[in-house]
């Protein structure tokens, strides 16, 4: 029913940039959210930065001022731009589509994207 893809992930040294993107596609009605979300191996994946559609941000504390999240309504795509990386934001990313279908609202999940920040 909904497809989501993100794309922009590899490997990066620290202080580098790096932007995500992901893309949603299929049977949406609406959207209430789009969000991203990291994980480390033998941790809790963790919200990043999370968009409205009402263009309302929240960030992790351990990201804010160095990573920006942003919409594009008409291509159904959110981005995370990310500066200033660290090796402790090395981990799979993953994009979170909040959204509306003919079944019932809900969570929709990509495949994720590693980001490795290492010189």
């Amino acid at each position: 029913q909904v497809q989501v893809v993100e794309s922009g992930g590899g490997l990066v040294q620290p202080g580098g940039s790096l932007r995500l993107s992901c893309a949603a596609s299929g049977s949406i009605l609406s959207f209430y959210a789009m969000a991203w979300y990291r994980q480390t191996p033998g941790k809790q994946r963790e919200l990043v930065a999370r968009i409205t559609n009402g263009r309302r941000t929240n960030y992790a504390d351990s990201v804010k001022g160095r990573f920006t999240i942003s919409r594009d309504n008409a291509k159904n795509t959110v981005y995370l731009q990310m500066n200033s990386l660290k090796p402790e934001d090395t981990a799979v990313y993953y994009c979170n589509a909040d959204v509306l279908t003919v079944v019932a609202r809900g969570d929709y999940w990509g495949q994720g994207t590693q980001v490795t920040v290492s010189s």
